[in-house]
């Protein structure tokens, strides 16, 4: 049975940072690409980033281009979302997502279609 369980989230002030983790149990970690999406408040969940099964290719939503970076450490079975430079807008539950398959390497897919596990979200707000 996969089990994802976030960490990291809480309430912090425009500007700041966080650093959101992923543990990841019951298969072997390093075989698929993992994702991290998010849903705002009254809005449908959306995608935030991805990373491949090795860390080599990672991609994110524009949104978040240039602010937050996506890395794993497949030793500890852990994904990870360091977000910087927060805004308001950045306000959501986060989710880490895995798929069922393996995948080959430099696979990465932004739907949540391709994502059958999904943590339990952690809340991030971001105010003032």
């Amino acid at each position: 049975q996969v089990q994802l369980v976030e960490s990291g989230g809480g309430l912090v002030q425009p500007g700041d940072s966080l650093r959101l983790s992923c543990a990841a149990s019951g298969r072997t970690f390093n075989s698929y690409y993992m994702g991290w999406f998010r849903q705002p408040p009254g809005k449908e969940r959306q995608f935030v980033a991805g990373i491949s099964r090795s860390g080599d290719y990672t991609y994110y939503a524009d949104s978040v281009k240039g602010r937050f970076t996506i890395s794993r450490d497949n030793a500890k079975n852990t994904v990870y979302l360091q977000m910087n430079s927060l805004k308001p807008e950045d306000t959501a539950v986060y989710y880490c997502a895995a798929p069922l398959t393996a995948s080959a390497l430099g696979v990465i897919m932004i739907k949540s279609d391709n994502y059958t596990y999904w943590g339990q979200g952690t809340q991030v707000t971001v105010s003032s």
